[in-house]
């Protein structure tokens, strides 16, 4: 038995520390989806002229999130991950605070990027905590499960905003959030003893950062998926920016807007559950150019149908094509993330906090512009998924071309 597994059984038993990562990853997914519905009346509360600048909400917190992850990998090596935990969701919660009073979008803008600077740590320090506890295609399984709960919140949280919004204001929903990383805090601190080992501690100085940051660069195999996923997840970024336009104004789902975006959030849940069981028999890369191959391939031909048809396509067609997308992705999500960190074991901490670091700000970069692009159709959202899987297939394949064996430890 590896000493990753030993630590298991000192802690909180697998299950449970399933649940508990996933609660506390879920906190930016609450934080995002559960104002979805609301971007209406907080474009209107807060005298936003340009219809697209609500979007801004969205991604000011992935934003704040790019600055933020590169500080906690590192600091958890350090101090360990409860501390690091500790820190980061106060900072968020500070935030809460200040959009929870802001009178205008730029307060509004503030208060986002302090969250998401804040609760960048969640997700680092957690897959950090998944990599102290497992390894290789225990940890791709581990990671799955969790993705698969992790994605019950993004799935309910619009419909938890939208049942706010029939009772009470905007404001509500993040005294809610509020309260829920109070939480998650507390379901911490009483269960979820410390997994990092103390021989395993990194003095948290400039020169270890920096040579932190030049190890998993140079890594060959990290780099490239770090960046396809990134990739990826900028196409994402788009949907969830546009999202409430796509479906509530232009799809004029109205109130239903919740209903099907946590539908549609399931395909993804599902996908990740699948991928915990299929890893066994094909493996993350096997799976990985599966999923890559059938985004391509589908965004291709529905992006020519829409060019044949003005930018419209009805709302079953457009349903479709994002609960096949989101069945892929949830398969790249775990396993892009898994092959990226795998070789760091010794610093787990800050090779999660670069790769991360990369992923989100190449997301939010293309996520923004996907967003922008907004206008009054689907082609913009579908082309991106084609360009942006298209990209990632180069990167894989340039990847799986070299010799695993010199650039990766054997992933069993």
């Amino acid at each position: 038995m590896t000493s990753a597994m030993k630590i298991s059984h000192k802690t909180t038993s697998d299950k449970e520390f399933i649940f508990l990562a996933a609660a506390i990853m879920s906190l930016a997914a609450l934080s995002i989806d559960a104002m979805l519905p609301a971007l209406g009346q907080m474009a209107i509360d807060l005298n936003v002229l340009e219809t697209n600048d609500i979007q801004l909400v969205i991604a000011m917190i992935f934003l704040g999130m790019s600055l933020g992850i590169m500080f906690y990998g590192p600091l958890s090596d350090a101090i360990g991950r409860k501390k690091t935990l500790y820190l980061g969701v106060s900072i968020f919660l500070i935030g809460v605070l200040v959009s929870i009073f802001a009178s205008n979008l730029t307060t509004m803008l503030t208060g986002r990027l302090i969250q998401g600077f804040g609760v960048a740590c969640c997700r680092v320090v957690s897959l950090a905590m998944v990599r102290d506890r497992f390894s290789g295609g225990d940890m791709g399984r581990i990671m799955s499960l969790i993705m698969m709960v992790f994605i019950i919140v993004p799935a309910l949280a619009p419909t938890v905003g939208q049942t706010i919004l029939l009772f009470a204001q905007w404001r509500i929903i993040f005294w809610f959030i509020f309260a829920y990383g109070m939480g998650s805090l507390l379901w911490l601190h009483f269960r979820q003893k410390e997994t990092l080992h103390p021989e395993k501690l990194r003095s948290f100085s400039f020169a270890n950062i920096i040579s932190g940051i030049v190890e998993t660069v140079k890594h060959p195999v990290s780099r490239g998926y770090t960046v396809a996923s990134g990739l990826m997840f900028g196409a994402f970024v788009g949907y969830l920016s546009s999202s409430q336009q796509i479906l509530q104004t232009q799809y004029m789902l109205g109130d239903l807007f919740a209903l099907y975006f946590g539908v549609l959030a399931l395909g993804y849940g599902l996908s990740s559950y699948a991928n915990s069981r299929m890893i066994a028999i094909f493996g993350m890369e096997k799976l990985c150019f599966f999923a890559l191959s059938f985004i391509i391939s589908i965004s291709f031909i529905f992006t020519l149908y829409l060019l044949l048809n003005s930018g419209e396509a009805g709302l079953n067609l457009f349903l479709l094509f994002i609960v096949l997308i989101f069945f892929c992705l949830g398969l790249l999500s775990s396993n892009f993330n898994t092959l990226a960190i795998q070789p760091f074991a010794h610093m787990a901490g800050t090779a999660t906090s670069v790769i991360s670091s990369i992923q989100t700000f190449l997301s939010v970069l293309i996520g923004g512009i996907v967003g922008q692009l907004y206008d009054g159709t689907v082609l913009p959202l579908v082309a991106s998924y084609f360009v942006c899987s298209s990209l990632s297939m180069m990167i894989f394949l340039r990847i799986r071309n070299k010799s695993s064996s010199e650039l990766v430890e054997p992933i069993n």
